[in-house]
């Protein structure tokens, strides 16, 4: 990763409560284009609460979110309209609507944003599909259908509907076997190394972090407490840290290659 990257996604002084319960508070966080940001800490510390404030799906009661150097919160309808239409989410779960098809889910994005002829929607949604891994006769399967790793590919290919620069993913490998959680994770690194993409991913998983992340940010009281490489993560002092990548459920990891 290059020393003087563009800063796409930039929050300071981030606060965020629900009634008297104070979730993120003084929060700061870069990310950097081109880079896999993995986005750790203990359950209920508001991972995705700080996911769905920078998206504005969550209000903050102070703080500032750049988004490639726009305030979020001071666009008028169109800038926003801009502003989305370069960001893709993969919902934990997929969130994948039920009653469509899967072609139908990732057309979703175009109907919303962009006019487009119905038979080229049908060619998008199909090259999206075959992009994360799924094939043209998948695109008529409705989501009951699908296995869980084929639902998380589908939810992907609706992110990537109209060629995001940010995909924010949360909890991607969440309910896969291992097996299938590694060809995710795969096709993550892929998809960013020839899309160009930024990747905002929320996870839990040591080996996403490290088969994928080429940084590692980590949530605790409020605010972000460390980022860094895996390298910098196992070598912090601090005790949740430690615990996490050191502790008993980090098996030692494989080196990544070079």
């Amino acid at each position: 990763m290059g020393e003087h990257q563009e800063v796409v996604i930039s929050a300071r002084d981030v606060h965020v409560q629900f009634g008297e319960s104070v979730v993120l508070h003084d929060l700061d966080l870069d990310v950097l284009r081109g880079e896999i940001l993995g986005f750790v800490g203990a359950s209920g510390t508001g991972k995705s609460v700080l996911m769905r404030a920078i998206l504005g799906l969550t209000p903050m009661q102070n703080g500032q979110i750049l988004i490639f150097g726009r305030d979020v919160e001071r666009l008028d309808e169109d800038e926003r309209i801009a502003v989305d239409m370069r960001l893709g989410v993969l919902f934990q779960h997929g969130a994948l609507f039920s009653a469509l098809t899967v072609a139908e889910n990732i057309e979703v994005p175009m109907r919303e944003y962009v006019r487009l002829p119905k038979a080229l929607m049908r060619e998008l949604a199909i090259v999206k599909l075959e992009m994360v891994g799924l094939k043209a006769a998948d695109a008529d399967k409705y989501p009951s259908e699908l296995s869980g790793g084929m639902i998380k590919r589908a939810a992907l290919a609706r992110a990537l509907a109209l060629d995001p620069d940010i995909v924010f993913l949360d909890e991607p490998t969440s309910g896969l076997d291992p097996i299938g959680a590694a060809e995710f994770d795969e096709l993550i690194v892929k998809l960013r190394d020839t899309m160009g993409l930024t990747v905002y991913m929320v996870t839990h998983d040591l080996d996403s972090l490290f088969t994928a992340a080429d940084r590692v940010a980590v949530l605790g009281q409020g605010r972000v407490i460390a980022t860094g490489t895996i390298e910098d993560m196992l070598e912090h002092d601090n005790a949740w840290i430690k615990s996490y990548f050191r502790g008993k459920r980090a098996r030692l990891m494989p080196a990544r290659a070079s």
